[in-house]
């Protein structure tokens, strides 16, 4: 079994689809000849001949193209460059790609899959570090998936396209190349909308994603405390099982993310929990996450996404309560 960081997961789970039906294409800017902006699809060009497709700086288009491509029987992987570039293609996702099936009554399926790098942590410029999944997330019809490590990166992508119905698919560019694990080369899949119990514990969840999860597995394991941790993988539609099951075992929670608070993710995880699992609760449920700003550029970073120190403070603050 080969080790791989998750650049090279995600490239041969798009081979090994594009292999496997001929129908998945690949297309967005640059994504051809030069294999992507950050190389993740390095190589599938000359593999697949006119299957994988440069377009216009238009990520409308991009996205709307896939749309119509979709609808006629293909199932596009579309590349959007960074996070920040999203915004324009939102009108495509809102009222098309999310509403095709509904407003067709099920005679038309939208199985595509819009990649985008996310989230900070590489010291780019404005509008190639944001981490806007919040906004997604509220788009019913649309999947929102995140992977955390290339393992898991390989076979939601897999579970993505064979979906068919509309996935955003999120990758963290601040693990791109940061974590590298064993990943199997024979095809698997993970199924998407449910999350895993990373590791197994008693005195307090704490649920997270993307990657923001190794920067929880590593304050975990410098504690002596027994702490469960969650990774969402998928965030819309959000596996609520798994957490209220592992809050109520715990009695506590903290939800990690990336993103700014206000009107987040980590607002609708508290809300669930405590709709759900409230008469369990010893603490309050704490959140760490980004701050209600736009993310700085590269000198103020490491002052605005939540690093290991103000993770720790809050898990601490709430077994102690």
């Amino acid at each position: 079994m080969a080790k791989m960081n998750m650049v090279q997961a995600i490239n041969l789970a798009l081979h090994q689809e594009m292999q496997n039906d001929e129908n998945v294409i690949v297309l967005g800017e640059d994504v051809g000849i030069d294999g992507g902006v950050f190389r993740v699809t390095n190589g599938l060009h000359e593999k697949f001949p006119g299957r994988v497709i440069d377009t216009p700086l238009a990520e409308s288009a991009i996205v709307g193209t896939s749309i119509g491509m979709s609808v006629m029987g293909l199932k596009p992987v579309a590349e959007i460059q960074f996070d920040g570039f999203l915004p324009p293609a939102f009108d495509q996702l809102l009222n098309h790609a999310a509403r095709i099936r509904n407003r067709s009554r099920g005679r038309f399926h939208v199985p595509i899959v819009v990649r985008v790098p996310c989230s900070g942590g590489i010291k780019a410029l404005e509008h190639h570090s944001d981490s806007p999944e919040a906004f997604y997330c509220h788009i019913p019809g649309l999947k929102v998936v995140m992977p955390s490590r290339p393992y898991n990166a390989k076979g939601l992508l897999v579970s993505a396209i064979r979906d068919p119905d509309p996935v955003l698919f999120f990758e963290p560019k601040r693990v791109y190349r940061a974590i590298k694990e064993e990943v199997p080369e024979e095809e698997y899949a993970i199924p998407l909308e449910k999350a895993e119990v990373v590791q197994e514990g008693n005195d307090i969840t704490v649920i997270s994603w993307g990657a923001m999860l190794k920067t929880v597995k590593e304050v975990a394991s410098g504690m002596q405390s027994s702490i469960e941790i969650i990774d969402l993988q998928t965030l819309s539609p959000l596996d609520e099982e798994t957490v209220i099951k592992s809050v109520k075992k715990t009695g506590r929670a903290v939800v990690v993310q990336e993103a700014p608070k206000t009107c987040s993710l980590s607002a609708e995880i508290s809300a669930l929990i405590n709709e759900k699992a409230l008469l369990s609760l010893e603490a309050p449920v704490l959140r760490v996450t980004g701050w209600d700003v736009v993310p700085p550029l590269p000198k103020l970073e490491k002052y605005y996404y939540p690093d290991a120190a103000r993770v720790k403070k809050n898990i601490e603050k709430v077994l102690n309560f």
